[in-house]
């Protein structure tokens, strides 16, 4: 009973803005295929209260990085799946990090997008010691200029802001990130 409520519930919500879907203002279509690549920067930080998952050492291993990101969504109406690829260089204790993920979520405002995804993940540790591997959990959101109020500076440009956070193993670290997202 609860169940099909629930379900009622968010189709009574999300079926009027799916049937009203059209093209976003920054030119992201409704429906069709969106590649996109992007450039960001982010720090890896594993948990410091116990072992690091990637050496086994009593300290934590953690860094900057500079993360490049490319990968396509598919929207569907209001709401899009996709999938995307990362490769990461770090600095300080974290060498290379790289991986892929599905995503799924849910268009808002003129351009947005807000996301959820989950993946696989390697690390390279810079030292030399264990590298690791693992799920990889995240969640975010995505900007562009008209839902910040830049839209007559900025157009069409087909740029969004990426803020997002991930969390890797069983969720042993946390990885906040910021991109610049370029879609054609």
């Amino acid at each position: 009973m609860f169940r099909s409520f629930t379900l009622a519930a968010i189709a009574a919500i999300t079926l009027p803005f799916a049937a009203q879907a059209q093209d976003a203002p920054d030119g992201s279509k409704a429906f069709g295929i969106e590649p996109y690549v992007g450039i960001g920067a982010g720090y890896h930080d594993f948990d410091r209260r116990g072992a690091s998952p990637l050496n086994n050492a009593p300290d934590s291993t953690d860094g900057s990085l500079i993360i490049g990101t490319a990968g396509v969504n598919v929207p569907l109406g209001a709401f899009f799946v996709g999938a995307e690829a990362n490769l990461a260089y770090g600095f300080d204790e974290i060498d290379w990090e790289y991986g892929a993920a599905g995503r799924f979520g849910v268009r808002i405002g003129e351009s947005g997008l807000l996301f959820g995804k989950v993946g696989y993940q390697w690390i390279e540790e810079e030292r030399g010691f264990k590298d690791d591997k693992g799920m990889l959990y995240g969640m975010g959101v995505e900007v562009g200029p008209q839902d910040i109020g830049l839209g007559g500076v900025t157009g069409e440009s087909g740029v969004r802001l990426r803020l997002g956070v991930d969390t890797f193993g069983d969720f042993e670290s946390i990885r906040p990130n910021a991109s610049a997202i370029f879609h054609f």
